[in-house]
């Protein structure tokens, strides 16, 4: 958050006084979309009125879906609204298939491996069918698409919560079922990821899950190509124990890559072919 007066001032209409309470809350909407948290406190000083108006004024955004309320404040739901599995499957295609391939290339035959749900990792699914035996385990069901039928290959579906938007499992059932195993390697997808925060997801159920997968690895990968490096969409982040690996596409740019060589996790950049090389 901000201090009072800081940024939130900065962006605010020369009227601000003098908006009305449909206005004002439009502004304040405005304002959180732009200023991403926002305090009750710089609000009010913004628009001149009491921090109980300001407060009501977040009550009725609240309700109408388009904020969520934090504690002093609030931040904006539809920033950035979370992309559907659907749409993000045509997203970056050729990167995403280059990083799979190369993922795919670390797996041996006899592993257990963990697939997180996600559309690299679903990509990555589908290099996996001539890598056998294997066993599979996933919270995602394009996975599950991908691996049905093979004899080779042993899948345990991690269940739970479905996520429509995702295609993945999330909650309680899922995060039982993943203490009682443990993996050779596990495949991570991200919305974002940075050097200091991790992987960057639309809510917590989902992050919380990643962090529980990460820690019941002995190798973890995050694959992420290299328009998802320093993004940062959402609010709920997933911190990953170090060593972990970054696999991302060379349509990176060295300073994306940068924080998280210096932040000493090991980068792998792979070319269309799938041949990589490590930052």
């Amino acid at each position: 958050m901000h201090p009072t007066g800081t940024r939130a001032a900065h962006h605010a209409p020369g009227n601000a006084r003098q908006l009305g309470s449909r206005h004002r809350r439009e502004e304040i909407y405005r304002l959180a979309t732009t200023s991403g948290l926002t305090s009750v406190e710089e609000l009010a000083a913004t628009f001149d009125v009491t921090a109980s108006t300001i407060r009501r004024d977040l009550a009725t955004l609240t309700a109408e879906g388009r904020l969520a309320r934090t504690y002093g404040g609030a931040m904006a739901l539809l920033a950035h609204p979370e992309s559907s599995l659907r749409q993000r499957l045509g997203e970056a295609y050729d990167a995403k298939r280059a990083i799979a391939r190369w993922a795919a290339g670390q797996v041996r035959a006899g592993e257990t491996v963990l697939l997180d749900a996600g559309s690299t990792v679903g990509v990555l699914a589908h290099e996996l069918r001539t890598v056998t035996p294997l066993t599979v385990a996933t919270t995602g069901l394009t996975s599950l698409e991908a691996l049905a039928g093979l004899d080779q290959i042993h899948v345990e579906c991690l269940g739970g919560t479905l996520r429509h938007l995702s295609r993945g499992f999330v909650g309680p059932l899922t995060e039982a079922a993943l203490e009682r195993m443990t993996f050779d390697r596990a495949f991570l997808g991200a919305d974002g990821v940075t050097a200091d925060g991790g992987i960057c997801e639309a809510g917590l159920d989902q992050t919380r899950l990643k962090e529980l997968m990460a820690r019941r690895a002995d190798a973890v990968y995050v694959l992420a190509h290299a328009a998802k490096l320093g993004h940062r969409p959402f609010h709920s982040w997933a911190r990953l124990p170090a060593p972990w690996t970054l696999v991302t596409d060379d349509d990176v740019r060295p300073e994306a890559v940068a924080p998280f060589v210096a932040a000493g996790v090991d980068v792998v950049v792979v070319d269309p072919s799938g041949r990589a090389e490590r930052a």
